[in-house]
Order: C-alpha cells, then sequence, then structure tokens
C-alpha cells in the first residue's frame, strides 16, 4: 500500500475512546463494502430499502461481513426507530418493553426496526416472544446469525423471517475497507505512514472487518512513538500474536471443516485432509476429537480394503491420549495421510445399515434348531442343535449351509469390494459360496 499522508504526530497523541471499527461504520450503501449479492442494484435487500418495504430477515454470515452496519443502514434510510438487543444479554424483559414503545410509534404512524444480534443465542421461549410481533407488523425483525438457522432458529420463526446468507468479505473489499479507513478517520491521519503490509494485515484478521479495523488502529497505536510508521509484519504480530481463525468448536463451521476432513481422506486426498486438519488444530480444536473421528473412518471408509488402518486408527487415538498437544499434531497428520492413501471400501458399513433395517422392519425370526446351543437334556430333546454340521470336519473348513432365519434365506447384506485386501476376501467366498451367485 502507498505511504499514507499525515500531519507530524503529537508525542502526546490523544487516543480516540470509540474503536476505528465503530467510528468509521458506514453511513450509506455506497460507503458499504462486500454483500453485492444482497446490497447491489436490484439485489433484494437494496430493492426493500429502496421501496421502504423492508420485511422481517435473518442475516446469517460469518462475523465482521456487515450485519449490524446493514440493519442501521436499513433503519436509517426507512426513517424507523432502531432497538439492538445483544441475546447473549437480553431476554424477555427487554423485548416487550420495545414492543410497548413500538406501540407508542405506530400510533404516530412510526416503524420500528428490532435488531437482534445473535439471535441463535435466544431460547424457545425467548424466541417465541418474538413471534406475535413479528406476525402483527408491531416490529421489523433484522436477526443475525453466525449458526445455520436451520438448527438454531426455531421453525416458527423461521416462517415469518426470509434468511439471507452473507458471504465473508474477500480480499478486495477488505483492502477498500483499509483505504476508507484510512482515508476517512480523523485520528488514522495524525499518523505519518510510510507503509502497510495490507496483505498480512488481511490474513491475520480472519476476513474479520472489526478485527481488520482495530488490528489496525492497534498497531499504529503501538507504533505511535515513531514520526514514520512502517506498519509490516513483525508489528502486527507483535499486536496480535496469532491469527484469528473462523472455528468455533461448539459451531457450524466447527461441523462444516471436520466434513471437509473426512470427505478430503474419502477422496483419497492426504493434502486436503492435513489442510483441514491444521485448520480445526490451529482453532483450539480437541485433538482427541479429531483422531477418534479417524477410528470411525477407518471402518466406514476403508473397511476390509486395509484392515490395518483401523488398527493404526485405534493406535493413533491411544498415543494422542498419551502424548497431547503439539507432538501429537505429529501422530494425527501421520494417521490422517495412511488414511487419506489407503484403498477405501464401506461394504462393511453398508452391510451393517442393511442388516439393521431388516432387524427393524421384519419380526424377530426364531434362531433356527440348528443354530442353537444344547448344554442340558430338555435342549437336544427339543432338538436343539440338531442337524448342525461343523465346518472344520469339511474340506477348505467350509460347508454350505444357511446361517440366517428359514424366512431369509439367502439374504446377502456384506458384498465385498475388488478394493486392496477387500478382493482377496470376495475371491475366497465367491469360491465357497458358489450358490449365491453375488461375489
Amino acid at each position: 500500500m502507498p505511504a499514507q499522508k499525515g500531519k507530524t504526530k503529537d508525542k502526546h497523541i490523544e487516543f480516540p475512546p470509540i474503536p476505528l471499527a465503530e467510528r468509521i461504520r458506514p453511513r450509506s450503501l455506497e460507503e458499504f463494502r462486500g454483500q453485492k449479492h444482497l446490497l447491489g442494484e436490484g439485489k433484494p435487500v437494496r430493492v426493500m430499502m429502496e421501496k421502504d418495504a423492508i420485511s422481517s430477515f435473518i442475516m446469517w454470515g460469518p462475523p465482521g461481513s456487515g450485519k449490524t452496519t446493514i440493519a442501521r443502514l436499513i433503519a436509517a434510510q426507512t426513517g424507523s426507530n432502531f432497538h439492538q438487543v445483544n441475546a447473549v444479554s437480553g431476554g424477555v424483559r427487554d423485548l416487550r418493553a420495545i414492543f410497548e414503545q413500538a406501540a407508542e410509534a405506530k400510533l404516530n404512524n412510526e416503524k420500528t426496526v428490532l435488531f437482534i444480534d445473535e439471535v441463535h443465542r435466544f431460547n424457545k421461549n425467548q424466541q417465541d416472544a418474538l413471534l406475535g410481533a413479528v406476525e402483527s407488523g408491531l416490529i421489523t425483525l433484522i436477526g443475525a446469525t453466525t449458526e445455520n438457522p436451520s438448527f438454531e432458529v426455531i421453525p416458527a420463526l423461521r416462517s415469518r423471517a426470509r434468511i439471507f446468507v452473507l458471504n465473508p468479505l474477500d480480499k478486495d473489499d477488505l483492502e477498500e475497507i483499509i483505504k476508507f479507513a484510512l482515508a476517512n478517520d480523523e485520528f488514522l491521519s495524525t499518523f505519518k505512514i510510510k507503509s502497510i503490509d495490507t496483505e498480512y494485515l488481511i490474513y491475520a484478521s480472519g476476513g474479520d472487518a472489526r478485527i481488520l479495523l482495530n488490528l489496525l488502529e492497534a498497531s499504529l497505536i503501538l507504533e505511535s512513538d515513531k514520526a514514520e510508521i512502517d506498519l509490516n509484519r513483525e508489528v502486527i504480530e507483535n499486536c496480535i500474536q496469532q491469527k484469528v481463525l473462523q472455528y468455533d468448536k461448539g459451531g457450524e463451521e466447527h461441523y462444516n471443516i471436520i466434513s471437509a476432513f473426512i470427505k478430503s481422506m474419502r477422496g483419497s486426498d492426504p493434502d486436503a485432509a492435513l489442510y483441514w486438519m491444521a485448520r480445526m488444530i490451529e482453532g483450539g480444536e480437541d485433538p482427541l476429537f479429531i483422531a477418534r473421528r479417524m477410528v470411525v473412518f477407518a471402518s466406514e471408509d476403508i473397511g476390509n480394503a486395509s484392515p490395518n488402518a483401523l488398527v493404526l486408527a485405534e493406535a493413533c487415538f491411544s498415543a494422542v491420549d498419551k502424548v497431547g498437544m503439539p507432538e501429537c499434531r505429529i501422530i494425527l497428520a501421520q494417521c490422517a495421510t495412511y488414511l487419506a492413501g489407503s484403498p477405501k471400501s464401506n461394504s462393511s458399513y453398508m452391510g451393517i445399515e442393511k442388516a439393521l433395517s431388516d432387524a427393524r422392519n421384519f419380526p424377530a425370526y426364531p434362531v433356527p434348531l440348528h443354530l442353537r446351543n444344547a448344554p442340558t437334556k430338555l435342549m437336544k430333546d427339543l432338538s436343539y442343535s440338531k442337524g448342525y454340521r461343523y465346518p472344520h470336519d469339511f474340506d477348505n473348513h467350509f460347508i454350505d449351509e444357511n446361517y440366517l432365519p428359514e424366512e431369509l434365506k439367502g439374504k446377502q447384506y456384506y458384498f465385498p469390494s475388488v478394493s486392496g485386501q477387500e478382493k482377496t476376501i470376495r475371491d475366497r467366498l465367491a469360491l465357497l459360496w458358489k450358490s449365491r451367485k453375488k461375489y
């Protein structure tokens, strides 16, 4: 970024009490950056604003992507009274007080916008309290959430509010936000800035515009004793210590990333598996959670194609439990790359699913008499174990026998693949069970 011109900085500069992100919050659509699919010409939120026809909606998107700013811009442009509640600290009592004010405002033909930040943190009763006011039009609800509304917002509220998905801000958007701050903030203009490592500043912010701006200001304050500031990577790192990762161990991103990790291993891509694992590790995920998922994966997606996969995954879990971070990252990486590179088969997994389906949907058929043990004379008299043929007494230690209930005779659940070592199993079963003709 080119040098930023400014006044010679006074040694006793007074730092503003309001954070930069709040001081330069956009006051018009022209100043807003990002979310063009919602705020561009002819796009839904912009059209609602221009026509003064705002309906209730919920914005779902990552932190620092503009949710609060959009809500404020809407209230300002439509001349609505604006109330903001944070779901962490607000409750039903706060909502009722706002509804009373909205009812008084409505008598004067005034509209009310209620913005609820982190609406997913409202419990069911709190969300229920919104329904009447939203449905009657007493308020226009604008909710903001970083979590999937499908899971975190009750159906009754979702049915009364549209859902808009906000995208993460891209590099161009974030660069424009930095330029806007430098050009428009009075405090920043007091610094003589020689250069800024914009690329690293964006990386360190994790794409969160609020963090980006406050990190920019914090870095400048850190260097405020210098006549000319070079905001390089070292300065930014000294200020933040660690990159901000968008990873919430209890939120949707947790499930998105573990899903990407599993699918990368299933797709035999060790590089992608390592990347998603690194994201989880850097985000503070419990390494035992990662190891546990690999134990399941070893059977679900590899199975008998490489039976050693389960052995290694179990050893990985045990070693991770004993060693802990940071060293266990190496063990996790070894296991993940082995699993990704192994031949794949889900035949065992599909087999048990089919068998479970029959167990649930068919009657509990009795065990055939020849398969029952007969430890007592009464059981022998009742023909328990009668007719059972001991496989080891026959060639190849095998005899073509029915081991299922008579009603399911000939049913096949396990269809071994030709992948890896499972082909050996398939070939042997095909040789033995000539009557089945399905191997």
